[in-house]
């Protein structure tokens, strides 16, 4: 970890010297011990589709986590404006590590406007740091907090980086298990922190999590992320707070965590609500003590983000730009609407298997017990893989999210309504049409294994 003395005093070189035995020594011990932990299942979908659509079959895309809608017509035009315009504008030169000060003065703005934070305790721009990606700024995040050894808690149902990342940082994950809400709350988590305790183990030095959640769309309310943010607060556990699907929500109010703690660290992207995923643009807002670690880590890793990419997310809170990505949430509030109420009619799935999707564009579905077998090797995987090569839609098994030390990876799936209605339609008439055929081959060969 790099707090701010050890900056001062040693500088670059061995901080350098430091990222490189990261990046280098112990992930490549990692990779090839563990391997499996590193391979992401919903790309190995993607490729496959990919490939069948290649081959001339109608796929219809429900694997992937990206909006089909493309960057706002008004950011689109700034950066074919930008690229156009005299050179000493569209030579698109490095930037500040930190980023472009306009744009670092517009996501101020943006956390007055959304959050309701007065103007006085309005985020100081030296706080705020234009990253690569929510990816580089995890990065980032990971690097300036935590040391190789330290104990970081995540969800056991999670977006998969979070894992990998870590670990090839050299960092022990704490899998904490979900409520039967989709949710890790302060509950859960001080559940966590006691039987660390109780069992003599490491304590948990991070937390990081995402509300709403990737891949279960559940979110925690106010009340739920104000009590985590003060536990974490409690307990010396540094929060890392991924906000990248806020401002697509479906009725629950969003809170960030910078309102409820000065150590927390937020981390944001342009990909989802904005749409800008190829951009490759995120942020983060750091607590006071990470801003001059994390500047020189930004100036080692990755100098800046893209420079295109920040002069065009300038036009992202244009009235026109909004209207346009309102429009977006709109049209995935219909697609969610249809999958939950059209995931009734999967009879032997109970209501209680599905989590709520209170955010993002994901439907999490529980096969339950009943609906696998994974010792004939019939689970998620094998459904996901059948549906895709029968009807030719792509869904996501859940392995690629769950924690791998038990099985609930292979009974779930997740269901992406990223892209259009029209395709959303199609794709679970398609799958309605198919699972029949998957309960009838799992109760064959519950009645083998019955037998044997």
């Amino acid at each position: 970890m790099c707090d701010v003395d050890d900056v001062a005093s040693l500088f670059f070189v061995p901080l350098a010297l430091w990222v490189a035995s990261c990046w280098f020594f112990v992930p490549l011990a990692l990779l090839l011990s563990s391997y499996y932990l590193f391979v992401n299942f919903h790309i190995d979908v993607l490729q496959r589709a990919n490939q069948l659509e290649s081959e001339g079959r109608k796929i219809y895309h429900c694997e992937v986590g990206q909006p089909s809608s493309g960057a706002p017509q008004t950011v689109a035009n700034a950066a074919v404006e930008a690229l156009r315009g005299p050179p000493d504008t569209s030579r698109m030169g490095y930037t500040d590590a930190f980023g472009i000060l306009p744009l670092r003065q517009k996501i101020s703005q943006h956390y007055i406007n959304n959050y309701n934070i007065p103007d006085e305790d309005r985020i100081d721009t030296d706080r705020i740091v234009v990253t690569t990606g929510s990816s580089g700024g995890f990065l980032l995040a990971f690097t300036a907090c935590f040391d190789a050894g330290d104990v970081v808690a995540i969800a056991s149902s999670g977006y998969p980086c979070y894992r990998n990342i870590l670990q090839a940082l050299g960092c022990e994950l704490a899998n904490v298990n979900i409520s039967s809400e989709f949710k890790l709350t302060a509950e859960e988590l001080r559940n966590e922190i006691q039987q660390r305790k109780d069992e003599g183990k490491k304590r948990i030095k991070g937390l990081i999590l995402s509300s709403p959640s990737n891949p279960t769309g559940a979110m925690l309310s106010v009340h739920e992320l104000k009590e985590l943010c003060e536990l974490c607060d409690e307990e010396g556990i540094r929060f890392l707070s991924d906000e990248i699907y806020h401002g697509i929500t479906y009725g629950k109010k969003e809170a960030t965590a910078i309102g409820f703690s000065s150590t927390a660290v937020v981390i944001n992207s342009f990909s989802k609500y904005y749409s800008m995923s190829g951009w490759r643009l995120g942020w983060m807002i750091l607590p006071k003590d990470l801003v001059d670690p994390v500047n020189v880590l930004q100036q080692n890793m990755f100098i800046n983000a893209p420079t295109i990419s920040q002069t065009a997310a300038l036009k992202c809170w244009d009235d026109d730009t909004i209207e346009e990505l309102e429009g977006h949430v709109a049209r995935y509030r219909t697609s969610r609407d249809f999958i939950l109420q059209y995931m009734k009619k999967f009879k032997e799935i109970p209501e209680e298997n599905i989590a709520p999707a209170d955010g993002g564009f994901y439907v999490y579905v529980d096969l339950g017990d009943d609906n696998v077998c994974l010792e004939k090797g019939l689970g998620s995987t094998e459904m996901c893989s059948q549906l895709l090569e029968n009807e030719g839609v792509a869904l996501t098994p859940g392995t690629d999210f769950e924690d791998p030390g038990n099985n609930r990876g292979d009974r779930r799936f997740r269901i992406s309504y990223s892209g259009s209605i029209d395709t959303i339609e199609m794709a679970m008439d398609k799958f309605h049409s198919f699972w029949p055929t998957w309960v009838e081959q799992i109760k064959n060969a519950k009645k083998t294994e019955y037998k044997g």
